[in-house]
């Protein structure tokens, strides 16, 4: 599973699809390929998020603003990876950050479990106490983040150029702060409301939205802006400089 810092280098990962990204790096024409959809594939955790988008897509708890953002994302990506950022004949793009870095993997697998195996468990222990309500308001953000990592691993093997690549989690964390916004409401306020669960279940749900909160607006405001996105342009643009 990749959610940004895995393919993209900005979100979430496995451990060892992280070593299988990074041994697949260090063949010397990977990074030549142009983007060619044709010569993806699905990979195990691209199956799963594809799972996860179809089922919540079809119980009818994702609203059509978010079916049209997943729909509006994949489209633009392919526009600015041909007009804006083309990935360059012989150009080398090699990982911005070492996938092996111990910090970098404790900080994958708590984005893990806490933006994607939390929701999971909520919604689907929701099911059993009735909590129609809790599981309406957390299904948009799991289904945002299942489509990031799907079109994440999209960009990756179809061998777009880092900024086309960058604009898939920069965008899909911003827009998911919105749902968490109404996820967060939707907790405080339900307790008064019919068929909203256990008081233990009213608190789990309380915590997992601060908790994603607290944790999507750190990695966009304090990791994917200030420090992924430059080191994104810089060995872009950088790397057409040495052509000139």
């Amino acid at each position: 599973m990749s959610g940004g810092v895995g393919p993209t280098g900005s979100d979430i990962t496995f451990p060892k699809e992280q070593e299988a990204i990074h041994e697949e790096h260090q063949e010397p024409n990977h990074s030549l390929k142009p983007p060619n959809m044709k010569s993806t594939f699905l990979s195990f955790p691209q199956l799963n998020s594809l799972a996860v988008i179809v089922i919540l897509a079809s119980s009818g708890m994702v609203s059509l603003e978010d079916l049209s953002f997943l729909i509006f994302s994949f489209i633009y990506l392919f526009f600015i990876s041909k007009v804006a950022f083309p990935s360059k004949p012989n150009a080398t793009y090699p990982q911005i950050f070492n996938p092996k870095n111990k910090l970098l993997r404790l900080y994958i697998n708590i984005g893990a479990i806490v933006g994607l195996y939390g929701p999971i468990a909520y919604i689907l222990e929701g099911t059993y106490e009735g909590d129609k309500e809790g599981i309406k308001a957390a299904s948009p953000h799991l289904f945002l983040l299942a489509s990031q990592i799907f079109m994440e691993g999209i960009v990756f093997t179809g061998g777009f150029s880092p900024p086309s690549r960058a604009f898939v989690p920069v965008m899909y964390n911003s827009r998911r702060l919105f749902t968490i916004v109404d996820w967060l409401r939707t907790e405080f306020y339900k307790a008064e409301a019919q068929q909203s669960g256990s008081d233990t279940r009213v608190m789990v749900g309380r915590v997992l939205a601060v908790a994603n909160m607290a944790f999507w607006c750190f990695n966009l405001f304090g990791f994917l802006l200030p420090v992924y996105l430059p080191k994104v342009f810089q060995m872009y643009y950088s790397g057409h400089k040495e052509k000139v």
